[in-house]
């Protein structure tokens, strides 16, 4: 009888310890973690959306929950709310991230605080007032649109340029982000030894529409061309100026430091005619060796560059890195900035420069503004 009572207590020990392995199992990669993403639709911005798929593809819908918001996403905020609210409804979602935190997001983190006020929750190229989103996410990542102000120039007098060709027209300029940026510009091409020239090109909304915009760009190149010389480098800030500004350049043998918003696929594959199959798209690496290639075929290897990555993409797949860093206790609490650039790095394969937002005198120290160093095709 005695050894019977013995073998149980055994046994039941041994059960116990099973399960006790199990529970603490489940904080790991094979255990019961989750993490949001919510992003665009793929017609807003398609990058954002194949990224959230990557990290889906990989991890898999038993760790990835991926949401958007509406199209309308000013006119439809309640959505994004429902939406992240659904999300931090499961019970075993330890991360969130928003990329684009488009507004409405603050409102939809007070939500879901209220559900579960420990989870991690990161906010990517935040559409809401600094201080409002620093305080509500735990970590805020955007590109640092002012300092290219300085890396931008710098960038093309590496590539060889005397002249530094700024185009843009009153409605961007009126723009407090965008102005401060084209003076900065200004001021570093005094001091590196570069003539500046601030053009002016037609507004896309203007009674010439984006056509007529673009067919000025392709026009006035070759003109600026003729009047300083190949070495001349082209920046714009709009969009849909890019297309024509990079075949334009690549025709007259000039430089292109960077597009307005730095990614491989901003401008290069239309302008290069590169068409991507359904089976690569958010394949970066095959996106850049096919720009590569038709840079150099026509004569402009070394004279165009843009970041490697878009940094949208990278919020996304390394913020998730980071999220299964911080779920697996690898991290020094919810903002640990170390962790996070060398998640960056990583996945971007060149330098990462980070720098806390100030504003008024106040540093937020979880709101990282983010350079990455240039891919020079």
């Amino acid at each position: 009888m005695f050894k019977r009572v013995i073998v149980f207590l055994l046994v039941a020990v041994m059960i116990l310890s099973m399960i006790a392995c199990g529970d603490q199992a489940t904080t790991g990669k094979g255990g019961k973690w989750k993490i949001g993403i919510m992003t665009n639709t793929v017609s807003q911005n398609e990058e954002e959306y194949r990224a959230a798929q990557n990290v889906l593809a990989k991890y898999g819908a038993e760790h990835i929950i991926h949401m958007t918001y509406p199209d309308k996403f000013m006119d439809e905020q309640e959505t994004t709310i429902a939406n992240a609210v659904s999300m931090a409804s499961d019970p075993d979602l330890k991360a969130l991230l928003f990329v684009q935190a488009v507004p409405g997001t603050a409102a939809a983190i007070d939500k879901v605080r209220e559900i579960n006020p420990g989870l991690l929750i990161i906010a990517g190229v935040p559409g809401e007032d600094p201080k409002m989103i620093a305080e509500k996410a735990d970590v805020v990542f955007q590109a640092d649109d002012l300092s290219m102000g300085s890396t931008i120039p710098e960038q093309a007098k590496k590539q060889g340029a005397k002249v530094f060709v700024h185009y843009s027209f009153p409605r961007h300029m009126s723009y407090p982000l965008l102005a401060a940026r084209r003076d900065l510009m200004k001021q570093k091409c005094e001091e590196i030894g570069l003539q500046f020239v601030d053009a002016t090109a037609p507004d896309p909304t203007g009674d010439m529409g984006t056509p007529g915009a673009q067919q000025f760009i392709l026009a006035d190149v070759p003109s600026m061309v003729e009047k300083y010389g190949k070495d001349t480098a082209f920046f714009s800030t709009n969009c849909s100026m890019q297309v024509p500004l990079i075949k334009a350049s690549l025709d007259e043998g000039a430089i292109y430091p960077q597009p307005c918003c730095p990614s491989p696929y901003h401008g290069f594959p239309s302008a290069l005619g590169i068409e991507i199959p359904e089976d690569k798209k958010g394949d970066i690496d095959y996106v850049v060796s096919e720009i590569k290639k038709e840079i150099a075929n026509k004569g402009g290897a070394g004279r165009f560059s843009t970041w490697p990555v878009p940094v949208a993409m990278m919020f996304i797949e390394a913020g998730a890195e980071y999220a299964i860093d911080y779920i697996e206790g690898n991290t020094t609490g919810k903002m640990d900035l170390a962790k996070l650039q060398e998640a960056f790095e990583e996945y971007a394969k060149v330098s990462i420069t980070t720098m806390p937002l100030e504003e008024n005198g106040v540093k937020y120290d979880n709101y990282q503004l983010v350079l990455l160093d240039f891919l020079n095709f």
